[in-house]
């Protein structure tokens, strides 16, 4: 899906608009679930064929219809009246069959591009560095609307098209002025009314991000009760809610100003629509030109004709709310793309090794150097503590080697990110029983319950299990368990999962040392090398379970020391260059 980056000042009915539009409906039509579109395309057209093919019928019916009342004709008003019945059975079953194919391709539609946006979403790990608000908005609701109204426009314009095509002849036929009259009337109709509401695509732009900003405000507050309340943040909470709706209401009276004016044309030139056949018909009819049911056939042409000719008029506040929403969508779908990289890091992959080579990591925000010229070497078997004066550098340097901070130069080498597990400072446990936990996709459901008791038993976690009920129950674990037994049971995951390397956080913000220790020596005795990043100012640092010590100061600069017999040695410490 080629689509460029804009925002509320840019959205707009154009010829992008349409470029957006055919390429979404392009995307589908040559997806893996082109075979399923292709075949409900092919019947809504059919279906709206039959329907268009059904109303002409209708028109001649009506006017055969009104003019056997005209006349007097009993035996005709009988006889048209049975296929008027006929014809709106057939076509209330045609209708019915025209929703239903429309709601299946509409589901059809939303799966697949709801899973594509989800999985460039997760896949490339684009929530880390999406710049954007609210983006779980956008993924679920605007993927949702952008389904529905791009397929309600389609079928609009395709039912359109063969209703010109149907009624065009229909209406030439009784009077060409009033073919040329309704095609002029139309023209300028349109034209009028786009310029009266060409405000509301980026009000109503802006109207989705200021609702999704006052629905963030009132989970942010459901999700931190407990700290709001104790700390008595009330006040300042409700201020920044009541700013937010006042900003949302602000807006949404900007829209109903726009579509008040909008709606004094529309109304007006809907009004007209039923009396200019008339206007024009009904003069004929006196003169005898036509029959009476000639009128009320120029009538229901007419209507239906200029219908279709007046798209714009008639859907101009759903085309407006439909440009709103694919230009949120192709921000977020932009953002989620990845560009050129904009720095020189490099990341290589390696499964003996993790290595910072020549590597300068710099703050996004006013380019301070966290790590300057960082030159280290860790093959698999040397433990590393790593400790530094600065949280900031602490945090880029871990997350440059987890490939989730790009901003300096470098080379990073470390294996695979199978074969490298990160444990943070704050351990998530994902959703699932406590077996799915442990053991994820290893050992599926059906795995024993030794190993993951045993690998328990070693950290002096074994309660936990008897704790919350088994194995086998599900719980949202970071409400059931406190972030001590959290650490505990994603160290075990990684002790079940044996990967070559483990990186951990500062682990001492949420275990204590005999845990640590545990931890650290179980992790060792199944050959898993260690990289322990802590900061500076922290009491314990398990000097003692570790091979060598990477001090990053204040400044940047690094130094590497051995630990021998649980000691730095300091006559062998390698520095970096000066700055």
């Amino acid at each position: 899906m080629t689509l460029a980056a804009t925002g509320p000042k840019q959205s707009r009915l154009s010829r992008q608009t349409w470029r957006h539009f055919v390429n979404a409906i392009r995307n589908l039509l040559t997806s893996e679930v082109r075979g399923k579109a292709i075949f409900l395309c092919v019947a809504l057209l059919l279906i709206f064929l039959a329907i268009n093919g059904l109303n002409v019928v209708n028109s001649y019916v009506g006017r055969d219809f009104m003019t056997a009342i005209e006349t007097r004709d009993r035996a005709g008003f009988f006889r048209e009246a049975l296929l008027y019945v006929a014809v709106f059975a057939a076509s209330t079953v045609a209708a019915v069959l025209a929703s239903y194919t429309q709601d299946i391709l509409g589901l059809v539609w939303r799966d697949w591009l709801t899973r594509r946006v989800v999985g460039i979403y997760l896949r490339g790990r684009s929530f880390v560095r999406l710049g954007l608000p609210n983006p779980d908005q956008r993924i679920s609701e605007d993927v949702r609307t952008f389904v529905t109204m791009t397929l309600s426009v389609s079928l609009m314009l395709l039912n359109g098209t063969i209703t010109v095509i149907a009624f065009s002849g229909v209406l030439w036929s009784i009077s060409r002025l009033l073919f040329v009259v309704g095609f002029v009337y139309a023209a300028v109709g349109s034209v009028v009314t786009i310029a009266l509401g060409r405000r509301l695509v980026p009000l109503n732009y802006a109207q989705a991000d200021r609702e999704a900003d006052f629905r963030a405000q009132l989970i942010h507050v459901r999700e931190n009760a407990d700290a709001i309340a104790l700390q008595h943040r009330e006040p300042r909470l409700l201020r920044r809610l009541l700013h937010q709706i006042g900003a949302l209401i602000a807006n949404q009276r900007r829209i109903i100003d726009v579509s008040r004016n909008v709606g004094f044309f529309t109304t007006g030139y809907n009004y007209m629509i039923q009396i200019i056949p008339a206007l024009i018909v009904a003069p004929m009819f006196m003169r005898g030109d036509v029959p009476f049911g000639a009128v009320t056939q120029a009538a229901m042409a007419f209507s239906t004709l200029l219908g279709a000719f007046s798209l714009v008029v008639t859907q101009f506040q759903t085309l407006t709310s439909y440009a709103a929403v694919m230009a949120r969508l192709n921000v977020l779908i932009d953002a989620l793309t990845p560009g050129a990289a904009a720095d020189g890091l490099t990341v290589v992959e390696d499964g003996k090794r993790v290595a910072w080579e020549h590597l300068t990591l710099r703050s996004p925000r006013d380019g301070r150097v966290l790590v300057r010229d960082l030159d280290v070497d860790t093959p698999r078997g040397v433990r590393l503590l790593v400790r530094a004066t600065d949280g900031t550098a602490r945090t880029a340097l871990l997350h440059a080697t987890a490939d989730i901070f790009h901003s300096g130069e470098g080379r990073i080498v470390r294996p695979p990110l199978g074969d490298l597990a990160f444990l943070p400072e704050r351990p998530y446990l994902p959703p699932g029983t406590l077996r799915q936990v442990l053991v994820g996709e290893l050992h599926g459901d059906g795995a024993g319950d030794a190993e993951p008791s045993g690998v328990l038993r070693q950290l002096g976690a074994e309660r936990i299990v008897e704790r919350v009920g088994g194995l086998d129950r599900e719980e949202d674990w970071s409400d059931v368990l406190s972030l001590r037994e959290q650490e505990l049971l994603a160290i075990a995951r990684v002790l079940l999962s044996r990967p070559s390397f483990v990186i951990l956080d500062n682990p001492s913000r949420t275990l204590e040392r005999e845990h640590i220790t545990m931890a650290l020596q179980a992790l060792c005795a199944c050959t898993v090398t260690c990289i322990t990043f802590t900061g500076i100012d922290e009491e314990e640092n398990h000097v003692a379970e570790h091979d060598a010590l990477l001090e990053v100061a204040a400044d940047g600069s690094w130094s590497w020391k051995p630990i021998r017999d649980g000691v730095v040695v300091e006559g062998e410490a390698r520095r970096a260059s000066a700055p």
